[in-house]
């Protein structure tokens, strides 16, 4: 039989496309399990349909995903070729060489300007101010605020606040309004209460919730380039911070003394608090009437000014970082690539995801498509962030020692002290890594 050689050319054609598939680089990214990691497997799923390569999100619980992430860290594992790491990380993920620097990468790729100001400094710089980063801003989130529309906007309601405290009741226009509100509304014989903050002080909640007065009332933690820490984080201004942090949880529901993002949003489902802080990305399920019996009743607002007009929000979210120890590192930083492109962000935004992107953020279409986008917009490019340090677990540890007593039951002398406390514990921690302090 004569084969001919067409035949045969296409026969090795076909051959060599199979080939191609089965050897196409297969990636892992590893994140916590929650909405946003669906969203982004939908979306890894589009780079597959062109590409070829098959990407998968693995997760795990929010309760072992620090301690999951870093004991494959230290052992130098490859299970993982990306991981969605917290920001407080890149300190201790980048000094250790568990992240690849992306430095270059950034440059290439235009990444500076294409994302938001806010999280590229702290999703992916290390060390502040260096220009030098180890992730491109993926999840954006930050805290903002949840509010019972119909309890604001009842006349009697309005008229009672209106005769109390001789302004109307309305969205808060500065901390000050919030307090008022809070306490407003805090009825315990009705079973209605203020506020809903956060209290847990078992990672790092305590100070994502306490940092949202700091950073508004004109405080800091300290000076992420000098390291210190004496007169800013003990300073008249995060004192004052503390007490209006301590005085809102005075108006918080009974128990709520270990309370993070599950409760502040039970505090909305189940009718207790007329307002509740929460990180955007759990704020999609309060719009939904299957989980909140009061959505088409609930509002958002972004995070007040303080009494000097300084507004921001605490910083949440991640930055996705290519782990040192894959083999596959340039097929990673393919997937990056097309992961910053505009088309790409918008797809990621319209599947629920929360864009960096600076260009999508500003655009209408994303500000108004959801209740909550504005308040998101407005936060993303007002956030601040916890130390990154590579010891910041051990000054979110002193911190929760500190604050959370004094907060909770008023432990530990006055605002001042407990501040001061903090500040001589940090200057420690800070100086024994060679930081100053």
């Amino acid at each position: 039989m004569r084969v001919s050689t067409k035949g045969i050319v296409a026969g090795i054609a076909l051959m060599l496309a199979s080939s191609t598939s089965v050897l196409a680089e297969e990636l892992t990214i590893f994140w916590a399990e929650w909405d946003p990691a669906n969203y982004l497997q939908q979306l890894v799923n589009e780079y597959t349909k062109e590409t070829g390569v098959k990407i998968t999100v693995e997760t795990t619980p929010w309760s072992d995903f620090q301690t999951k992430t870093f004991a494959e860290f230290n052992a130098h594992g490859d299970a993982y070729d990306m991981v969605v790491g917290d920001s407080q990380w890149l300190g201790a993920a980048s000094t250790a060489g568990h992240y690849v620097e992306l430095t270059d990468f950034f440059k290439e790729n235009n990444v500076g300007k294409l994302m938001a100001p806010a999280t590229v400094k702290y999703y992916a710089e290390y060390p502040g101010n260096s220009q030098r980063y180890w992730a491109i801003p993926l999840e954006g989130d930050a805290v903002g605020w949840a509010y019972r529309k119909d309890w604001f906007e009842d006349p009697k309601e309005k008229a009672a606040f209106k005769a109390k405290y001789g302004y109307d009741l309305d969205v808060p226009k500065d901390w000050k309004a919030l307090r008022d509100i809070a306490e407003f509304f805090y009825r315990p014989d009705e079973k209605r209460y203020g506020v809903a903050v956060y209290t847990d002080n078992s990672y790092d909640a305590m100070a994502m919730g306490f940092e949202n007065a700091l950073f508004s009332y004109g405080g800091e933690w300290g000076d992420y380039g000098t390291y210190k820490v004496d007169g800013m984080v003990n300073g008249p201004k995060a004192v004052a911070a503390l007490d209006a942090y301590k005085e809102l949880y005075g108006f918080a529901p009974p128990g709520w003394a270990k309370t993070f993002f599950v409760e502040n949003n039970q505090a909305i489902t189940e009718g207790l608090a007329a307002m509740s802080m929460n990180f955007f990305a759990f704020l999609p399920s309060l719009l939904n009437d299957k989980t909140n019996p009061h959505a088409k009743d609930t509002g958002f607002f972004a995070n007040p000014p303080g009494p000097g007009g300084e507004q921001f929000a605490a910083l949440g979210g991640q930055g996705i970082s290519i782990v040192s120890y894959s083999s596959k590192q340039e097929e990673s930083k393919k997937f990056l690539k097309w992961f910053v492109r505009d088309d790409v962000q918008q797809k990621w935004a319209d599947l629920g995801g929360y864009t960096c992107s600076a260009a999508v953020l500003s655009s209408d279409a994303f500000r108004k498509k959801t209740p909550y986008n504005e308040a998101f917009y407005q936060t993303m490019f007002k956030v601040k962030d916890f130390w990154a340090v590579p010891e910041y677990a051990d000054l979110l540890s002193q911190l929760n020692t500190r604050v959370y007593p004094y907060i909770i039951s008023g432990e530990g002398g006055s605002a001042q002290d407990v501040l001061n406390g903090l500040a001589e514990d940090w200057k420690a921690t800070l100086a024994a890594n060679g930081h100053g302090g």
